[in-house]
């Protein structure tokens, strides 16, 4: 099976190609431009590079949320037009598994976290392996908040904070845990367009058509939340 995995969600613009099994390709971008000017050149050159033609394809998958609001509806509506155009069936993939995917850590809690703005993070904790086992679903919390779940399911283990949050929230999560956090380095610390892949062979049964895939939100984009307030204040 041929699989084309994109990702959109964060600041890291992905694709992979899956052929037979094995990473054929994996490509990623963190530039001035877009990802919705990125996204179909990279595209291209990934089935470019690994000698595959669009209609070789036979499943298409991409990172559903949590993320950046616009960034993943770039993601979703990229592969529904193309797996409706190919008629073939697309997969959604966790960013929050798809990101401890990524991290080859076992004496560790991998705990995936995303700035989701506001004061909050989008995160999750995992147990290391492929695919990562769950011990804490995904959700949108102030820092010290979800730290306090992540430790309550550590068993004592370490704290392995990959995600763009890391960036904004280093030295908050160092101000509380001490030497009990730990960060991996630059190569395990963006979510891999290949462990999209992965995820998505995983779980090919679960695919579904162009139609049912949809982008996942922790909470309702800002001007939503902005209406709603000032609705509530109106009232």
């Amino acid at each position: 099976m041929n699989i084309l995995a994109i990702d959109t969600s964060g600041p890291v613009a992905g694709v992979a190609v899956m052929r037979d099994g094995e990473i054929a390709y994996e490509g990623a971008a963190v530039n001035r431009l877009t990802h919705s000017v990125n996204l179909m050149p990279m595209v291209e050159e990934a089935l470019g590079r690994a000698g595959l033609d669009v209609s070789e394809i036979d499943l298409y998958a991409c990172v559903t949320g949590p993320g950046s609001f616009t960034g993943v509806r770039i993601g979703v509506s990229a592969v529904k037009g193309m797996a409706h155009g190919a008629e073939k069936p697309c997969i959604g993939v966790d960013a929050l598994e798809a990101l401890a995917s990524g991290v080859c850590m076992a004496d560790a809690l991998l705990c995936p976290i995303q700035d989701a703005r506001a004061g909050q993070v989008y995160g999750a904790a995992f147990l290391p392996g492929m695919p990562p086992v769950r011990v804490l679903d995904n959700m949108a919390e102030k820092l010290p908040a979800f730290i306090e779940k992540a430790l309550a399911v550590a068993d004592g283990k370490k704290l392995c904070f990959v995600g763009d949050g890391v960036k904004t929230y280093r030295k908050a999560i160092v101000d509380i845990l001490g030497d009990r956090a730990v960060f991996p380095t630059a190569h395990m610390s963006y979510l891999r367009p290949a462990s999209v892949a992965l995820l998505a062979n995983e779980r090919s049964a679960d695919a579904v058509d162009y139609l049912t895939l949809m982008p996942v939100y922790l909470r309702a984009p800002q001007a939503e939340r902005e209406r709603a307030r000032k609705l509530g204040g109106n009232a």
